[in-house]
């Protein structure tokens, strides 16, 4: 069991002041299914759940806008590294992990680390929002590269339920 209290940061985080629009693409309705998405990856692939949690939360929360958007990801690792220790906690070595995942998600390719991988996995698997297929050749893990060939991720959703509960279905529309 995690000693972070992933709601009260949630809500937290989103009534930070921002720039992003009601209806944002990138805004907390993503960053739930990313953190959905990380937990079920984290079933496989070994991932530190609470760095891919945090990730769901900081990746996108500092964008100033839904389109190109240079060094939004650093601007959420930094934010998270202006909270830490206030609002959660992290090793060292994870708290670097999450940085990196936050700061290079939309600039770099493919990860060794399990939990930079995962968490990369889980923001990619969000790309129907906007659109696009997701595609196993941008994918880190071969977990995330399964779940792209299938095109869908509800065979897995029971995955998430140990971490986030028995209605994380019903929660984002789709149980």
């Amino acid at each position: 069991m995690s000693a972070i209290d992933f709601e009260s940061l949630w809500h937290a985080v989103i009534n930070e002041p921002h720039q992003r629009d009601v209806f944002s693409v990138h805004g907390p309705d993503h960053w739930r299914r990313v953190e959905r998405n990380g937990c079920i990856l984290a079933a496989r692939t070994g991932a530190n759940v609470d760095v891919v949690r945090l990730f769901a939360i900081f990746h996108d929360c500092k964008r100033e806008n839904d389109g190109h958007d240079p060094g939004h990801g650093r601007r959420g690792g930094e934010f998270a590294a202006k909270v830490r220790g206030k609002w959660f906690d992290l090793p060292d070595p994870d708290f670097q992990r999450l940085y990196l995942a936050c700061e290079r998600h939309t600039e770099a390719l493919h990860h060794s680390d399990p939990t930079i991988g995962t968490c990369w996995d889980a923001d990619r698997l969000d790309l129907g929002r906007v659109g696009a297929v997701p595609d196993p050749y941008y994918m880190s893990t071969e977990f995330g590269r399964e779940i792209a060939r299938q095109g869908v991720i509800h065979p897995w959703l029971h995955l998430a339920v140990p971490v986030l509960g028995a209605g994380v279905g019903a929660l984002l529309g789709e149980g």
